[in-house]
């Protein structure tokens, strides 16, 4: 009774959240919609699927069970999925896949958020650090750490078996910190698994810069006098877009080690002294004419860097999995107009470097059906561990595999050597990400963090078009965003 008490106050509180609160996160054009709210349900159990969730013995028994994928994939990516599922139910015939294609991420979320206040929510859903948190003010996301850990054999149609879990070794095959994210919580439980990932890069028009013999920048410090270099070499150009102001803030304060954001306690910590500080110079750099970014200039800044004609830049920081927008076009010899070189975005300290983690990851829901959780497990275990599925929904999409030895994979190694800067740009943005595996980092994740990362977004553009009164107004603008966060 107390079960289904908590559960009916819970999604209470999330059909009020949706009402106030965007808690989207990650890319997608897809619309926004405005979710219906609904009558929580009283009448259905649910199997806590939390620290206390004992997987049953043998783990997955055999049984019929329906699943449903919920998830942004269209034309290029479902197949992929489709083609390995269905390898999938060789191994287990009677685990049966509805994969449901529901929009653009804020589309799942929506819809996964009206859906749990009747209790008809999927079994997994493609996911954003955000979401999961709006979930859980449901308490609907299972927790992951008990399958993880389970030893429990489970016996295959065609004779093998697997462990349930995860072995040592395939928890350590994946890039930490992608699989960090799923723990970004503040209770320490793993409630997500990495599914495809990507993250910001440095492009650069290296034709220009070989040209000119200009270095690559790898610390801000550097970034600030080659801004001032070739803004001289060609004082019509914009030397630098940057496509995410949030992004942007959120680095800094990584690289910095100064407070951002925290899943408990005071959530909202980045109104400080060395946050202004990188603002500040940031602003100067903006009023120099040496940068813009998506939102002052209007579009993704990729447009400026690949300019055919008029002002352009010559180095754009983006995502990695956007790499072909970064790519120029040809001339009438089919070569394209210059080479573009890619890299790691600049650091404060290169010795201890901070790259953004993005991308979508997967998570569980909680179901009065042991086996519905397992199976749901089982699933998402073969696609995120199986290097065949993570080598050729990386090539296809652009993500990067979530799996380090996926690398070593023939297929993928072979498209990874043929990397380059022209019709292979997409596996050179993919090449550079393996190679800083070990320098992601994940924000927290809270209901309202969505709303922090909107706000310093906006932070940054009010404070670059600042004109006079510069640290009074830097200080209004932070104290803005933060009454904005609480309120």
């Amino acid at each position: 009774m107390k079960k289904r008490l908590f559960k009916t106050l819970a999604c209470a509180v999330l059909a009020a959240s949706m009402l106030f609160t965007a808690c989207g996160s990650g890319s997608s054009d897809a619309p926004q919609k405005t979710p219906t709210q609904n009558t929580p349900s009283t009448d259905k159990p649910v199997v806590d699927a939390g620290p206390n969730f004992t997987v049953p013995a043998g783990g997955y028994d055999g049984s019929e069970v329906n699943i449903t994928f919920y998830h942004t994939m269209g034309q290029t990516l479902k197949p992929i999925l489709e083609e390995y599922i269905a390898e999938f139910n060789k191994l287990y015939p009677n685990i049966h896949v509805t994969n449901e294609s529901v929009g653009g991420y804020p589309d799942v979320r929506d819809q996964i958020s009206t859906e749990l206040t009747v209790g008809n929510e999927p079994n997994i859903a493609y996911c954003y650090p955000d979401h999961v948190a709006l979930y859980n003010l449901a308490g609907a996301v299972a927790h992951l750490d008990t399958l993880i850990a389970s030893k429990e054999t489970v016996t295959r149609a065609d004779g093998s078996t697997e462990t349930l879990g995860l072995t040592d070794a395939q928890i350590k095959d994946f890039i930490p910190g992608y699989y960090a994210e799923g723990t970004s919580f503040g209770d320490d439980h793993m409630y997500t698994m990495p599914f495809s990932k990507s993250t910001e890069v440095l492009y650069y028009n290296k034709t220009f810069f070989d040209e000119n013999g200009l270095e690559v920048p790898k610390t801000w410090d550097e970034m600030g006098t080659l801004l001032e270099v070739i803004k001289d070499i060609d004082p019509e150009s914009v030397p630098l877009g940057y496509d995410s102001e949030a992004n942007w803030f959120i680095t800094m304060c990584e690289q910095y080690g100064s407070p951002y954001t925290s899943a408990t306690g005071d959530h909202f910590l980045f109104n400080n002294e060395q946050n202004k500080a990188f603002v500040k110079t940031f602003r100067e750099w903006y009023q120099n004419d040496y940068l813009t970014t998506q939102q002052l200039y209007g579009a993704y800044t990729s447009g400026l860097f690949i300019a055919e004609t008029g002002q352009r830049s010559y180095m754009s920081i983006g995502s990695s999995a956007g790499a072909t927008h970064q790519r120029p076009a040809k001339n009438s010899s089919g070569e394209y107009l210059f080479e573009v070189g890619i890299t790691s975005i600049p650091q404060v300290d290169p010795s201890n470097p901070k790259v953004i983690s993005q991308g979508p990851s997967v998570c569980i829901f909680k179901k009065d059906n042991p086996q519905e959780v397992i199976a749901s497990w089982l699933l998402v275990k073969f696609l995120t561990t199986n290097v065949e599925f993570q080598a050729s929904f990386s090539m296809e999409s652009g993500y990067v595999p979530v799996i380090s030895s996926v690398a070593q994979n023939p297929i993928y190694a072979d498209h990874l050597s043929k990397a380059n800067g022209g019709s292979n740009i997409s596996a050179l943005a993919a090449k550079v990400c393996l190679e800083q595996q070990d320098a992601y980092y994940v924000s927290p994740a809270f209901n309202g963090s969505s709303k922090a990362r909107d706000q310093v977004g906006d932070l940054m553009q009010t404070c670059f078009l600042i004109k006079a009164n510069v640290d009074q107004e830097i200080d209004k603008a932070f104290e803005k965003a933060i009454n904005n966060c609480l309120y």
